[in-house]
């Protein structure tokens, strides 16, 4: 490998491991243009390679992620299982269709991709707006808490008021422990809808065959959707999916190309250590800041690829 392309892939796949650590999927959009247009490979290479990246940087979120609690590991497992079909499918009809009609159908995904990350910050953004504190958080204290959560009653001998027993009921809104399978305690109630269910994780299997993708920008509102989960554990969710439906793409196209396994290595370290990366700054930088400025690069991508792929279908 020159070093012309080591100083390529390295940014290239720092990018898209910090993306997927930090929003928990679209980053591996970028790694297909990335190995076309910068590393010369053919579509085909290209979303097959990209599903090596892919894993490994799944790999190395997924880690971290389920270290802090923000993996629902058996709805995670759930979700990627009942990919598996579409994923399949997906990775077969990839490598039958024409490489320039794939491209094509690359350039409308990553407007997709665009479009979904810029309607999630605003309703992110309008989310947080719409919260109000109670009270001036410098007026609260661990203590003084404690002491409004408790209750008082009347004394039967002296009249006076005092503390009520250790019976008494907490708060409304306080959330109650966290269950073993979310330690976070980050899953709102709500109805399952098993169709639903099958459905999107279907289509998203679907999507990781076939663009050779994560489809974590589809697998995070989903899950928050369908399964209630907060973003956090919603993020660290979708790297397990992702991981599943990443390998049965893969392992459905090993035998159909010739991969440059060098390159592939060299591109998924640099993206295992930029999920690292994103993951810690998960907890530091505003996702809708991260979101936006990523929704403003995938649509000159993808104005770049239609406006290169498109002319070649006629």
């Amino acid at each position: 490998m020159s070093v012309l392309v080591a100083l390529t892939v390295l940014p290239c796949g720092l990018l898209i491991g910090l993306l997927l650590g930090a929003l928990g999927g679209g980053g591996s959009v970028l790694a297909v243009p990335a190995l076309v247009y910068l590393l010369g490979q053919s579509p085909h290479e290209a979303t097959a390679g990209a599903l090596v990246v892919v894993t490994v940087g799944a790999v190395t979120g997924l880690l971290c992620h389920g270290r802090a609690g923000r993996v629902r590991w058996a709805a995670g497992a759930a979700f990627g299982a009942l990919g598996t079909a579409g994923s399949y499918l997906g990775s077969r009809w990839s490598a039958a269709l024409d490489p320039t009609v794939l491209m094509a159908a690359f350039a409308g995904l990553l407007l997709v991709v665009a479009a979904m990350l810029v309607t999630r910050g605003r309703r992110e953004r309008r989310a947080a707006e719409g919260v109000r504190p109670l009270r001036d958080p410098a007026e609260s204290s661990p203590l003084r808490e404690a002491a409004e959560t408790v209750p008082l009653r009347e004394s039967a001998e002296t009249g006076a008021l005092r503390d009520a027993p250790e019976e008494a009921v907490p708060l409304r809104d306080t959330p109650g422990p966290a269950s073993s399978g979310d330690p976070g305690g980050g899953a709102r109630r709500m109805p399952l809808r098993p169709g639903r269910f099958v459905v999107t994780a279907s289509a998203v299997g679907l999507l990781t065959g076939f663009f050779g993708v994560g489809g974590g920008f589809v697998v995070v509102p989903a899950l928050t959707l369908v399964l209630g989960l907060e973003m956090p554990v919603a993020i660290g969710t979708s790297l397990l999916v992702i991981l599943i439906n990443s390998l049965t793409a893969l392992g459905t196209r090993a035998g159909t190309g010739a991969l440059d396994w060098p390159l592939l290595a060299a591109f998924a370290a640099c993206a295992a250590l930029g999920s690292h990366l994103g993951n810690r700054l998960t907890n530091r930088l505003r996702p809708q800041v991260l979101a936006t400025a990523f929704a403003c690069l995938v649509t000159v991508l993808a104005v770049t690829m239609a406006a290169t792929a498109l002319p070649r279908l006629w």
